[in-house]
């Protein structure tokens, strides 16, 4: 039996990228589609208004931009593109025979991520190109692993019976806490995007152990206390960025300032900062949330939890700082806020 579904695109579909060629001078057209007309799919526009007409009816994955055209020259038609969300990502490269600093700089000012003087040199338009469009690819792997990551976190708390808006309300607190201890916004982001990885570990441990209503008996903690080490194995070992950090988080987050947590019993500073960060976040929301077996603690209830655990449970040095952003805590609660009915106060006793 034929299958009719292809499992692959047909062999005569044009995969190669496509690039949109905008200048008033035919002539310049042709140069660049002699330079270009074998490695990708062209488009062209004489003018700034065709241009913008073409990009949002089908996005190009890079545009070749001339400055001075009629009507709208190019710093305005890359503004244009900059502004628009189907276009906001395309680099823009400047092409143009204005050579002065001045001009260049505007040309980066606008939005452009590259700037080529004319007369054009063919090896510099071809090198050009592939660096900005491999700039692209990495970026959209970036994305999807950041996507694969946050559904695996998501995944982990759908099982634990959690919704999956805690991940994101305590990966905004330990970003939050982050930024308040002066790390780096690319640091602080890495945190946001790893830390929901946290329980991934709770997968590998059984429904009857994870799911049961009641305590768990000292061999049901045992196996509970194994999620950290299962979490470190599944997300794997990994050089840099946002998945050793996730590691690292997955690893520690359980571990106590006076060196009571698990699995590791590490004390103080031996633990991870991301993972210090990201216990007192991870215990704010579960304070806060409304859980099958508890109502919600108040936030003033979950902040003075936080203060009375410093230096026992959490880093004695951040507690203070965490208390100190009430105003942004809230403003990450009302936006990801559970679409849950809290029980009431009588049904939780």
């Amino acid at each position: 039996m034929t299958n009719p579904m292809p499992t692959s695109p047909p062999s005569h579909e044009d995969r190669r990228p496509r690039l949109l060629l905008v200048d008033d001078e035919p002539t310049n057209l042709h140069v660049l589609r002699q330079i270009l007309g074998d490695d990708y799919r062209l488009q062209f526009a004489t003018d700034g208004a065709r241009a913008l007409q073409l990009a949002q009816h089908q996005p190009p994955d890079l545009i070749l931009l001339d400055i001075m055209m009629p009507q709208l020259n190019g710093y305005d038609v890359c503004r244009q593109l900059k502004a628009r969300p189907e276009t906001r990502g395309t680099p823009v490269i400047f092409v143009s025979a204005l050579s002065e600093m001045g001009d260049e700089a505007e040309g980066f000012e606008a939005g452009g991520v590259d700037y080529i003087v004319k007369p054009v040199r063919a090896p510099v338009v071809r090198a050009r190109i592939r660096t900005h469009l491999s700039l692209v690819r990495a970026e959209a792997l970036r994305q999807s692993r950041l996507q694969i990551v946050q559904c695996l976190g998501r995944a982990a708390e759908y099982k634990d019976n959690e919704t999956g808006m805690h991940v994101l309300r305590m990966s905004h607190f330990a970003q939050a806490l982050a930024l308040a201890i002066g790390c780096s916004p690319e640091w602080a982001d890495e945190l946001l995007h790893a830390a929901p990885m946290h329980d991934v570990g709770k997968i590998g441990v059984p429904d009857a152990v994870l799911l049961k209503p009641g305590p768990l008996n000292d061999s049901e903690w045992q196996i509970m206390r194994q999620h950290p080490a299962i979490g470190a194995e599944i997300i794997g070992a990994h050089e840099d960025g946002v998945l050793q950090l996730a590691r690292t988080i997955a690893l520690a987050h359980h571990e106590k300032w006076d060196g009571s947590g698990y699995p590791l019993g590490l004390r103080g500073t031996a633990i991870p900062l991301a993972a210090r960060m990201v216990a007192i976040a991870d215990v704010f929301d579960a304070l806060t949330s409304v859980r099958p077996y508890k109502r919600a603690w108040s936030v003033d209830e979950a902040l003075a939890h936080i203060a009375d655990q410093s230096g026992r449970h959490f880093d004695p040095d951040l507690v203070p700082v965490f208390l100190g952003l009430r105003h942004e805590l809230e403003a990450i609660r009302q936006r990801w806020r559970d679409e849950v009915p809290e029980p009431a106060i009588e049904d939780c006793l």
